[in-house]
């Protein structure tokens, strides 16, 4: 185990890509997250990085300390290397310097946070993923999780969208070498048009993401993330069957609100189509639209999800 530094094994690495987990002050949502990932096809031929954030307070101290304690238990992988922050960095620079580093000794990632539950076939999916598209420079993600949209069967087993995904997502040096932490260069040359297109003919609320980045409101490395793809004419590759589920909608994480809205039933077998055509499929486009626009559902499911979220916070 290496502490506040990263460390390659000098053994000879097999070519699956390492995972990188990043933990912070959630015990119960960890350990989920390290028994759905161990029960993985191809979790003992995986190297697993661990990077857990520091106490930003005196309140987050024991339960830091109960998720340093339970990662150092003897996980089911071919080599787990932890980083221990001496101090808290937050999640987005943990977020934008594990990955520059790590990625930078292997070419590519598998990303996940301590509230992403994995399908077991869902480093199958990566691997396989990155393998097939690694060469082309167009597709610059690759997304574990799917929304649930309406008629998912209409779809494609596997499909690509123009939105950089934040819930289990791996991608290659190539493409990350595109990332700009820098949201005003990001933005500076963006017409109407394009933030129209950016934010999903205006479905979605990516571009009010951008203006509270702006704000100081948030600070958030996956819109930066997005926007990096996006001026790059990058697309994502999806699967019709989520790979991810996020468990941590339950009022537990930094940014996240009590919400069931984005809640999936996980892929049960192995993908085994991935698209030679790369480009935006439309039907796929045209659901996850539907989805964004009628995801808050009519003013009577609005006001019982906001008390709902109010209530949880009490």
């Amino acid at each position: 185990m290496v502490f506040e530094s990263f460390f390659v094994p000098l053994y000879s690495m097999q070519k699956l890509a390492p995972i990188i987990l990043f933990v912070y002050n959630r015990p119960k949502h960890t350990r989920r997250v390290l028994e759905a990932l161990e029960k993985n096809l191809l979790a003992q031929d995986s190297v697993i990085y661990i990077i857990s954030d520091a106490a930003k307070n005196a309140d987050a101290v024991e339960n830091v300390n109960q998720v340093r304690a339970l990662i150092r238990e003897p996980w089911d992988f071919q080599h787990i290397t932890i980083v221990e922050r001496q101090k808290n960095w937050g999640l987005a620079e943990n977020v934008i310097d594990g990955v520059t580093r790590i990625i930078q000794e292997h070419g590519k990632v598998i990303v996940l946070e301590d509230d992403l539950l994995t399908s077991p076939y869902a480093l199958t999916y990566f691997n396989d993923a990155l393998h097939r598209y690694e060469k082309e420079e167009r597709v610059m993600e690759i997304s574990g999780y799917m929304y649930p949209v309406e008629h998912p069967r209409r779809l494609p087993k596997t499909f690509f969208f123009r939105v950089a995904n934040s819930w289990g997502w791996a991608t290659w040096k190539r493409a990350w070498d595109h990332f700009d932490p820098d949201i005003e260069a990001l933005t500076k040359d963006l017409k109407r048009k394009d933030i129209r297109r950016f934010s999903i003919d205006g479905k979605e609320n990516f571009w009010k993401q951008v203006k509270q980045f702006k704000a100081g409101k948030i600070n958030s490395w996956a819109i930066r993330w997005y926007l990096s793809v996006f001026n790059q004419d990058g697309l994502v590759l999806y699967p019709r069957h989520s790979m991810t589920q996020n468990i941590g909608t339950d009022g537990s994480g930094t940014h996240s609100d009590i919400d069931d809205v984005y809640r999936v039933k996980l892929a049960t077998q192995k993908v085994k189509y991935f698209p030679n055509e790369i480009t935006e499929h439309p039907k796929a486009y045209a659901a996850i639209k539907h989805f964004y626009a009628h995801r808050k559902g009519n003013i009577v499911e609005r006001l019982i999800r906001y008390a709902i979220k109010k209530w949880g916070k009490k």
